[in-house]
């Protein structure tokens, strides 16, 4: 990219939640980690209650308008502290911004002081198939994926978020056609998400995906409670216990079992 294009990819703005400069679980490495702001998904387990609101039309509301080049400036202050990271891009739900990520990273990879490495963490709430082009420009440049798949039960999962399954579907289908790195996440909810059948269909359905290059199941907590006193919203999972962490490891083992039986009947390699 000329530096014409770098200038231009510096002035777009999104509307941001927040921005932490010391990420240690949301890719590789230490990464900087951009909070979007907005969200159409209500994920009875949602930690950050806080980003779900979108701005207005007149640009009021939740959240920051920030530059580009303002967080390339952040990153770049700290380069060494990154060197073996990147940057993230999380939410709220960053499709739902996809021309603001797709301008941040393509600024990313054409950073002046060397390539700085992508990751974009998704629910894929925003996507369809059918409206793939119009986030074609941001999945061409992720280096990585976080994919959320919030429940294998596809009639379960508009009770659980509000939104259907398709959504996380078809964009799963879409990285795997263009081989983009992804890791599935998979938050596990005592009684809600933490079957065995329910986490072996997780299995089957990552098993279709020779692009997956990593399971994280991630045990259900609740530090967000206090969120929604804040907020003066009513916990949706009041009464449900934090999953303990020895019970997620055995369900990745059982997940990633049945994702093995499914790629010998594919005969993936």
């Amino acid at each position: 990219m000329g530096t014409e294009g770098v200038a231009r990819d510096g002035d777009v703005v999104g509307r941001v939640h927040s921005i932490e400069t010391f990420g240690t679980v949301d890719g590789p490495g230490t990464r900087l980690v951009v909070f979007c702001q907005g969200c159409p998904m209500r994920c009875l387990y949602c930690h950050n209650p806080d980003t779900w609101e979108f701005c207005r039309a007149d640009g009021s509301g939740p959240g920051t308008s920030v530059s580009v080049a303002e967080i390339l400036e952040k990153f770049e202050r700290n380069r060494p502290f990154y060197r073996r990271g990147g940057i993230t891009v999380t939410g709220g739900e960053p499709m739902a911004q996809p021309d603001f990520v797709a301008a941040l990273f393509r600024a990313a990879h054409a950073a002046p002081a060397g390539r700085i490495h992508t990751c974009l963490d998704t629910s894929g709430a925003t996507f369809s198939a059918a409206g793939a082009a119009r986030f074609s420009a941001l999945l061409d440049e992720c280096d990585l994926v976080l994919l959320d798949i919030k429940t294998s039960d596809a009639e379960g999962h508009e009770r659980l978020c509000g939104l259907p399954a398709s959504h996380a579907r078809e964009l799963g289908d879409e990285l795997a056609r263009r081989n983009v790195p992804t890791v599935i996440r998979h938050v596990v909810v005592p009684g809600i998400t933490d079957g065995e059948d329910e986490v072996a269909e997780v299995g089957r359905i990552i098993g279709d995906w020779d692009n997956v290059v990593g399971l994280d199941l991630l045990p259900y907590h609740t530090l967000g409670r206090a969120k929604y006193q804040n907020l003066g919203i009513e916990y949706p999972l009041e009464g449900v216990k934090a999953m303990e962490p020895a019970r997620a490891k055995e369900l990745r083992r059982v997940a990633l079992l049945a994702r093995a039986k499914r790629r010998a009947e594919r005969g993936a390699r």
